[in-house]
């Protein structure tokens, strides 16, 4: 009997409300770029090409968070095209920096903006891809680490869990042989309730992390708002430190509210 003819797996780029930014990184994979073309079939990315091969997909990466009604059954036809679904960045894992006004009336924001807010049709709240639909693997980040990106796109080929770090940041400062900058010099470091993956960019250039990547597993974050109160860091502050790429991540939304005044 004739071996059956083999075909690349499809590979579909989703985008929701975002800046583009994760998306970029795969694009930004360059020489791993050729590599990754001969394993898989990129069927529909339209950042990248207007080309455009229909579904099913094998695999779909999903940018952006879920801000319109349109976008919320949007995402449900795109879960019936994938075989597997990796959210990627922390708009689609966390609802983004948008999900700020999930705290606020949105209507008190449009009519702020617009000079006919009529005219705006979005929901009072952004959400995660995982407020919606199945979710096979949620990538973090803002933006993701494009190597991390291709260890997820290895791992559904191959049919295995991909590996990727739930340790903090600190585990990557203790790696890069760096000064804890809150020991050393009293800068307040969202790292140690942080997931590990931007190589402790910030810390390596003596600034403490802003949480890029949203919290580790299991975070202590009442803990370390107390070492940042130790430090003088005020409520209001605290606030704003939790609120910001990662605002309506679990972990990261009630630490804020325990402090808003």
């Amino acid at each position: 009997m004739a071996p059956k003819p083999y075909h690349k797996p499809k590979l579909a780029v989703w985008k929701f409300a975002s800046c583009d930014g994760c998306q970029l990184s795969l694009l930004d994979c360059e020489d791993e770029l050729l590599a990754l073309t001969d394993e898989v079939e990129v069927a529909y990315f339209p950042e990248a090409s207007s080309a455009e091969m229909k579904g099913p997909y094998d695999l779909s990466l999903v940018e952006g968070s879920i801000t319109t009604s349109h976008d919320a059954e949007r995402i449900h036809q795109v879960r019936r095209v994938s075989k597997h679904l990796v959210t990627i960045g922390a708009c689609a894992t966390s609802g983004g920096i948008q999900a700020l006004r999930n705290f606020k009336d949105v209507k008190e924001f449009t009519s702020i903006v617009y000079a006919q807010p009529e005219y705006i049709n979005t929901l009072s709240k952004s959400t995660a891809i995982a407020d919606h639909v199945f979710v096979d693997f949620e990538l973090r980040g803002c933006p993701i680490n494009k190597y991390q990106l291709l260890e997820v796109i290895n791992a559904f080929l191959h049919d295995r869990k991909p590996n990727i770090p739930t340790y903090s940041v600190c585990v990557e400062c203790k790696r890069r042989g760096n000064l804890c900058v809150m020991v050393a010099h009293g800068t307040p470091c969202l790292g140690p309730v942080t997931q590990a993956g931007c190589q402790a960019l910030c810390p390596t250039y003596h600034r403490g992390c802003y949480g890029c990547y949203g919290p580790m597993e299991s975070p202590n974050t009442p803990s370390l708002s107390q070492e940042w109160q130790k430090l003088g860091v005020s409520a209001v502050d605290l606030v704003r430190a939790y609120r910001s790429f990662n605002a309506y991540a679990e972990a990261f939304r009630k630490e804020s509210d325990r402090h808003e005044p």
